[in-house]
Protein backbone atom coordinates (compact mmCIF):
# COMPACT_ATOMS: atom_id res chain seq x y z
CA UNK A 1 0.00 0.00 0.00
CA UNK A 2 1.13 3.43 -0.86
CA UNK A 3 0.21 6.54 1.29
CA UNK A 4 1.19 9.80 0.94
CA UNK A 5 0.20 12.45 3.47
CA UNK A 6 1.36 16.15 3.22
CA UNK A 7 2.10 17.86 6.39
CA UNK A 8 1.77 21.46 7.05
CA UNK A 9 2.13 23.10 10.40
CA UNK A 10 0.03 26.04 10.08
CA UNK A 11 -1.57 28.44 12.92
CA UNK A 12 -5.36 27.64 13.54
CA UNK A 13 -6.11 30.56 12.02
CA UNK A 14 -4.83 29.54 8.87
CA UNK A 15 -6.03 26.23 8.76
CA UNK A 16 -5.98 24.80 4.99
CA UNK A 17 -7.27 21.36 3.71
CA UNK A 18 -4.56 18.29 3.99
CA UNK A 19 -3.74 16.28 0.66
CA UNK A 20 -4.07 12.83 0.93
CA UNK A 21 -2.83 10.12 -1.61
CA UNK A 22 -3.76 6.69 -1.40
CA UNK A 23 -3.13 3.69 -3.62
CA UNK A 24 -5.90 2.87 -6.02
CA UNK A 25 -5.48 -0.83 -6.13
CA UNK A 26 -6.71 -1.03 -2.31
CA UNK A 27 -7.69 -4.89 -1.46
CA UNK A 28 -11.18 -5.55 -1.50
CA UNK A 29 -13.13 -8.15 0.35
CA UNK A 30 -16.35 -10.22 -0.89
CA UNK A 31 -19.00 -10.03 1.65
CA UNK A 32 -21.79 -12.40 1.72
CA UNK A 33 -24.89 -11.68 3.54
CA UNK A 34 -26.94 -13.46 5.52
CA UNK A 35 -30.77 -14.23 4.67
CA UNK A 36 -33.83 -16.67 5.27
CA UNK A 37 -34.06 -18.51 2.26
CA UNK A 38 -30.24 -20.39 1.49
CA UNK A 39 -29.07 -23.35 3.52
CA UNK A 40 -26.12 -23.84 5.20
CA UNK A 41 -24.87 -26.41 2.99
CA UNK A 42 -26.34 -24.63 -0.10
CA UNK A 43 -23.17 -21.88 1.20
CA UNK A 44 -21.10 -24.23 1.86
CA UNK A 45 -21.35 -25.39 -1.31
CA UNK A 46 -20.93 -22.33 -3.25
CA UNK A 47 -18.33 -21.04 -1.06
CA UNK A 48 -16.48 -24.48 -2.04
CA UNK A 49 -16.94 -24.63 -5.84
CA UNK A 50 -16.78 -21.04 -6.39
CA UNK A 51 -14.19 -19.41 -3.72
CA UNK A 52 -11.89 -21.99 -3.48
CA UNK A 53 -12.54 -22.79 0.13
CA UNK A 54 -12.38 -26.14 1.98
CA UNK A 55 -15.06 -27.73 3.77
CA UNK A 56 -14.39 -26.67 7.13
CA UNK A 57 -12.99 -23.03 6.06
CA UNK A 58 -16.42 -23.06 3.89
CA UNK A 59 -18.96 -24.14 7.22
CA UNK A 60 -16.41 -21.53 9.50
CA UNK A 61 -17.56 -18.64 7.09
CA UNK A 62 -21.37 -19.83 6.85
CA UNK A 63 -20.81 -20.13 10.75
CA UNK A 64 -20.00 -16.14 10.57
CA UNK A 65 -22.50 -15.13 7.60
CA UNK A 66 -25.09 -16.79 9.94
CA UNK A 67 -24.24 -14.91 13.10
CA UNK A 68 -22.68 -12.03 12.31
CA UNK A 69 -25.33 -11.17 9.27
CA UNK A 70 -22.16 -10.91 7.11
CA UNK A 71 -18.77 -11.90 6.41
CA UNK A 72 -15.65 -11.13 4.65
CA UNK A 73 -15.60 -14.64 2.63
CA UNK A 74 -12.22 -13.90 0.33
CA UNK A 75 -10.04 -11.01 0.11
CA UNK A 76 -7.68 -9.71 -3.09
CA UNK A 77 -8.15 -7.17 -6.16
CA UNK A 78 -11.47 -6.50 -7.43
CA UNK A 79 -10.64 -7.71 -10.91
CA UNK A 80 -10.65 -11.18 -9.23
CA UNK A 81 -13.35 -10.56 -6.64
CA UNK A 82 -16.04 -9.42 -9.37
CA UNK A 83 -16.53 -13.12 -10.85
CA UNK A 84 -17.18 -14.65 -7.56
CA UNK A 85 -19.25 -12.26 -6.56
CA UNK A 86 -21.87 -12.43 -10.03
CA UNK A 87 -21.44 -16.48 -9.42
CA UNK A 88 -22.49 -16.22 -5.94
CA UNK A 89 -25.29 -13.30 -6.75
CA UNK A 90 -26.28 -16.46 -9.73
CA UNK A 91 -27.14 -19.06 -6.99
CA UNK A 92 -29.27 -16.94 -5.31
CA UNK A 93 -26.90 -15.47 -2.40
CA UNK A 94 -26.17 -12.27 -1.40
CA UNK A 95 -23.04 -10.69 -1.86
CA UNK A 96 -21.16 -7.87 -2.60
CA UNK A 97 -17.49 -6.43 -2.85
CA UNK A 98 -16.22 -3.81 -0.52
CA UNK A 99 -13.01 -1.94 -0.19
CA UNK A 100 -10.77 -3.04 2.86
CA UNK A 101 -11.26 -0.57 5.20
CA UNK A 102 -7.23 0.89 6.39
CA UNK A 103 -6.49 1.98 9.88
Amino acid sequence: MITFIAHTQVRPEEEEDVAVLTDTDAPWSLIVWNDEVNTFDWVIETLVDICGHSEEQAEQCALMIHFKGKYAVKNGDYDTLKPMCDAITDRGIGATIETVAHR
